[in-house]
């Protein structure tokens, strides 16, 4: 145990801080750094989905080439709008509500992939995802970086990077061994993950201020 005692003017206040209860504090940010970065590992899923169950879909639903290059370079575009909309929105709405939102946009997309006959709901899936990732990209690392002390806020803001490779390496491992659409509902891990997480998280604090 550590003691200060700061004078101002004639009072004294001490100041206590407790190694244990540092600990136990830090338990929190580790849990809310975890469910964070799900939607980093998502992200990463997003990304990596296209190459490996390229095959599957061109055979299953008969895409041309110019169909399936519009269905991989579609998520750039709704992950580019993401990124524009995601500081107003985290502003607003919150870094927790950004994260729910952006969840949602991912889940109806990822769905839309897997219930998809033919390249429209594809392609909509798709850019809904990529919309998804894009606010994932900003309201993140910002999310982690304001709930992480000082000491721990560079390790815990690189998790989000990890987690984006972690989550390409991820579809191209099972995209090997997954039919496409088992691998789109595998990408809603994820999502769900994170959703049902932000309840049990607190708000960032720096945002409530």
């Amino acid at each position: 145990m550590v003691t200060k005692v700061y004078k101002r003017q004639d009072a004294r206040a001490p100041l206590i801080v407790q190694d244990e209860t540092r600990k136990e504090n830090h338990y929190m940010v580790y849990l809310s750094t975890f469910v964070a970065v799900c939607g980093s590992f998502s992200f990463g899923t997003g990304v990596g989905y296209s190459s490996p169950s390229e095959a599957g879909i061109k055979k299953d639903l008969n895409l041309t080439i110019a169909q399936y290059s519009l269905f991989g370079s579609i998520l750039t575009f709704g992950a580019m709008i993401g990124a524009v909309t995601s500081g107003p929105m985290a502003d607003f709405f919150g870094r927790k509500g950004a994260m729910r939102i952006s969840s949602f946009f991912c889940i109806g997309g990822w769905l839309a992939i897997y219930l998809a006959q033919g390249p429209v709901p594809l392609d909509t899936g798709r850019f809904a995802t990529g919309y998804g990732m894009g606010v994932f990209s900003y309201v993140v690392p910002v999310f982690i970086a304001e709930i992480s002390p000082k000491q721990l806020r560079g390790l815990l803001t690189a998790a989000n990077q990890l987690l984006i490779i972690a989550g390409v390496s991820f579809s191209f491992i099972i995209g090997t061994l997954l039919h496409w659409r088992t691998m789109a509902m595998a990408g809603l891990i994820p999502c769900v993950v994170l959703l049902v997480g932000l309840t049990f998280i607190p708000e960032s604090p720096r945002w409530l201020v």
